[in-house]
């Protein structure tokens, strides 16, 4: 800080105290309800708090939600042309996440990979049946 500067905050607060300022705020009283945002790199803390309170989200939240939407979209899809534009659309944005951090998506949530082949394969031997049964 300036030098001084902490002088002339305190006798400000100082003035307003004994004016009554502080009287009656909301939330007076009570515990003050501070974010954990342990999680967030300290460089990028004001950054991220800013977004927030201007409730936009940062980008890496951005993707993970359009990639949730994605997997909701390809879990109810029947036609498997559109099938395959989703899974491409996907498989995009995993990756443009994974380049914006240091570890894979993939390693977050490791059920992920097996839960998609899981997916695809039960449709595909839901298909074959349906072949083989006219």
């Amino acid at each position: 800080m300036l030098p001084g500067f902490d002088k002339i905050v305190e006798e400000r607060i100082r003035k307003a105290q004994r004016k009554g300022e502080f009287k009656n705020l909301s939330g007076a009283g009570q515990p003050l309800e501070l974010e954990d945002d342990s999680h967030v790199a300290e460089e990028l803390r004001l950054a991220y708090k800013i977004l927030r309170n201007a409730d936009c989200l940062p980008p890496e939240i951005e993707l993970k939600k359009e990639i949730q939407r994605a997997e909701d979209l390809l879990a109810g899809m029947k036609n498997t042309t559109e099938k395959y534009r989703t899974m491409k659309k996907l498989n995009f944005l995993i990756m443009k996440l994974n380049s914006m951090r240091k570890a894979a998506v993939m390693f977050e949530e490791p059920q992920y990979s097996t839960k998609l082949i899981e997916k695809i394969e039960s449709d595909r031997s839901s298909n074959n049946k349906k072949d083989k049964n006219p």
